[in-house]
This record gives C-alpha cells, sequence and structure tokens, in this order.
C-alpha cells in the first residue's frame, strides 16, 4: 500500500464513523422526539424561552451552562456543577442526574436507562436550541 494510501484510509474510517453518527441522529423522526420529551420531562419542564415551571425552561439548553437560565432558583448544586449542556452532558445527566449533579432538585426523576428514549429527547433539545 503506498503513503498516500496509508494515510488516506484512516480518514476515510473516521468520516465514515462521523457520518454514520450524523445519520443516526438525523433519523429520528421531529415527532417522535417531542413525544419523548412530552413523556418524561414535560411534568416539570417546558421549551418555550423564560418559561419556567417547577423546573426551568429547556429553551435553548444546548451549549448553555448548568445552571444559567434566567429567573429560576437552581439548587447550589447545579449552580456550581461547572459543566454546559452538550448532547454528552445531557445523555449523561438524563441517564442519572445524581452521578452527574450530585444534590440537584430533580427528584423524584431517577433517570431513563433507554438510550434510544434518550436520544429522541436530545434531538428534541437540539431543536429547540441555538436558534432553531
Amino acid at each position: 500500500m503506498s503513503r498516500a494510501s496509508l494515510t488516506a484510509l484512516p480518514l476515510a474510517l473516521a468520516l465514515a464513523l462521523v457520518s454514520g453518527v450524523a445519520l443516526a441522529q438525523s433519523d429520528i423522526d421531529p415527532e417522535e422526539a417531542k413525544l419523548a420529551f412530552n413523556n418524561h420531562c414535560r411534568q416539570c419542564h417546558v421549551t418555550r424561552e423564560g418559561d419556567n415551571r417547577l423546573g426551568p425552561s429547556l429553551f435553548n439548553v444546548v451549549g448553555r451552562e448548568a445552571g444559567s437560565a434566567p429567573n429560576y432558583a437552581y439548587s447550589s448544586a447545579m449552580k456550581n456543577a461547572n459543566l454546559v449542556w452538550d448532547p454528552d452532558n445531557l445523555d449523561r445527566y438524563i441517564t442519572n442526574p445524581d452521578a452527574v449533579v450530585p444534590g440537584n432538585k430533580m427528584k423524584p426523576f431517577t433517570g431513563i436507562s433507554d438510550a434510544q428514549e434518550r436520544a429522541k429527547i436530545i434531538a428534541h433539545l437540539e431543536s429547540v436550541s441555538n436558534g432553531q
């Protein structure tokens, strides 16, 4: 194999992996994503800007620093969590909130073990974030 082939092969494999992840996320039906959010989260959260309920508004949450939504009384644990809500942190938190931010106020919610349900919820949160 030529030197160019040896260099191109890892790049092609990496591109294929990244494309597969993006394709998998784009395969989530927006209505199923919204339904998953409503079934698991809407008891305490909404995605309308500034509409805090029992939990803070999750409008524009992706990319936001934890504990930073205006006009919401966060726990000191969340205010001091020092993390940004990217898809990976959201996935970890939705899986087990107490493991990610001990002392959070999400009681009695203990997490969602189903990875596909979490992916749907995160897809919905992404759809209402970053100006979308």
